[in-house]
């Protein structure tokens, strides 16, 4: 089935709020967005392709939960296959909608709707199913601060938590209550040895406190007070060491999606010519889709994009 092509720009009388937009997302899809940013993911078009045009895509081979760049990139991969099968002209700006940025992602799910509205026969679509029962949207944590915030937060709670996992429960008590016996055995100096007189339970002296009440909350609050102060201090180092390696992690993780899209740049670039003849495409082409000794493809199962995937 050929796709319908339409075109769309910024003063079309009929263009739809983002609040509206978001809402016929989530309705045709079954979906959980709460904002336009967060289809810079592809997820919700590749869906929409498998929709309209059954065997234009493998939705199972789409990275549903996605929540990285390069994981938007290859969803955008297979969109731009699905469009070439279909017949569809648009031009995907990937770089751009990659970004999350507002305008960009607004501006194509205009079209996107349009284009949805031109081809949808009104045939119906399990989407849950579809999609083997993937979460779509939010809920998914796809977007870029809410996926920041938590990798962030994770390791910090763990490591707040361990220092009082390991405190023996009973290693306090014991030592006060041996130190009070000790003292309770021992008679004052000078004192006569008198017969033991019993009480009713539960009385004392006036104006005496138990000895063992009072040694016991002096020595549990010195040993407490000792290893609060060990454990605090533990506990901001280790803190200082994961904000540092996340910091790290994260400035490596933005490295390397810049080149990536720079070699799909080139590898986009190369396949538009590899029908003219040109040696050199052939040699960039060789070059990118090199591999190392002994690696082995990978079998399709729905997660790995094959080099010879369409787009």
């Amino acid at each position: 089935m050929t796709a319908v092509n339409v075109c769309s720009t910024s003063v079309t009388s009929d263009n739809m709020s983002r609040h509206e937009i978001v809402s016929w997302v989530n309705d045709t899809l079954q979906s959980n967005y709460t904002k336009i940013e967060e289809l810079c993911s592809a997820s919700a078009y590749c869906q929409f392709m498998d929709m309209l045009f059954p065997g234009s895509l493998v939705l199972k081979k789409v990275k549903i939960q996605s929540s990285l760049e390069h994981e938007y990139i290859n969803n955008f991969k297979m969109l731009q296959g699905a469009f070439k099968k279909a017949g569809v002209d648009k031009v995907i700006p990937v770089e751009k909608l990659v970004k999350g940025r507002f305008q960009d992602n607004f501006e194509f799910v205009q079209w996107f709707k349009k284009f949805f509205d031109a081809n949808y026969d009104g045939h119906d679509y399990d989407a849950v199913n579809a999609r083997g029962g993937d979460a779509l949207g939010a809920a998914t944590g796809s977007s870029h601060s809410s996926s920041s915030n938590i990798k962030k937060a994770s390791p910090a709670a763990k490591t707040m938590t361990a220092p009082a996992a390991r405190q023996p429960a009973a290693t306090h008590a014991a030592k006060p209550a041996a130190v009070a016996k000790a003292v309770r055995s021992q008679p004052a100096p000078g004192a006569v040895s008198q017969p033991r007189q019993s009480q009713p339970a539960g009385s004392r002296a006036p104006g005496r406190q138990p000895l063992s009440g009072l040694q016991n909350a002096g020595s549990s609050d010195a040993f407490s007070t000792g290893d609060s102060v060990g454990d605090s201090s533990k506990v901001e180092e280790l803190t200082t060491q994961v904000l540092e390696l996340t910091t790290t992690v994260e400035g490596i993780e933005k490295e390397r999606d810049f080149y990536f899209t720079k070699l799909r740049d080139v590898e986009i670039l190369c396949q538009q010519h590899e029908t003219d003849g040109v040696p050199v495409i052939k040699q960039i082409l060789d070059i990118l889709y090199a591999t190392e000794d002994g690696f082995e493809q990978p079998d399709d199962n729905g997660e790995v994009a094959v080099n010879d995937e369409e787009y």
